[in-house]
């Protein structure tokens, strides 16, 4: 897709909820994955885990709650460009740009479980904080863990 003679990303479409798998996770009519936060301020599992993951894996570069840092970019704007797919890429793959003043490089993550395993959380809770959908606060109230995502969890962790 181009503007103005500008190549720009396909970018992540409308978060919008419209449908929600046995594990938990909401869908947006694309089929991509997508965050839901209930009118009392309730966020959906992968919502919530994906802000545990983002602080514990991520933060260190790309600052606090997705906002960045003076090493790497803002997640929380990136993924306002980016598609699912290409952000999957990108964690799993890692990214060298050598295309600005200083050369900038992300590591692959696809082999780190710790992330891996929590892709999907992590592109949720960036997408809810790219819409401005929720804040830089932990939530006050969060939706439990299922079954099904529990299984799933363990089972990509190399759990018995």
């Amino acid at each position: 897709m181009t503007s103005g003679g500008i190549a720009v990303a396909d970018g992540p479409g409308d978060p919008t909820a419209v449908k929600k798998e046995d594990d938990g996770k909401w869908l947006d009519k694309e089929g991509n994955p997508t965050y839901k936060i209930s009118a009392d301020g309730t966020v959906d599992w992968f919502t919530y885990s994906g802000y545990r993951r983002y602080h514990s894996d991520c933060h260190v570069c790309h600052g606090p709650d997705g906002m960045g840092s003076t090493y790497a970019p803002a997640l929380k704007d990136s993924v306002k460009t980016m598609s699912y797919g290409d952000f999957l890429g990108v964690v799993a793959s890692g990214r060298k740009n050598i295309s600005t003043a200083q050369e900038n490089v992300m590591p692959a993550f696809g082999d780190n479980p710790n992330v891996a395993c929590y892709m999907d959380d992590l592109y949720v809770y960036l997408r809810a904080r790219s819409n401005e959908a929720w804040g830089r606060q932990r939530p006050s109230k969060k939706e439990e863990k299922n079954e099904t995502y529990t299984k799933a969890e363990d089972a990509c962790m190399g759990k018995k």
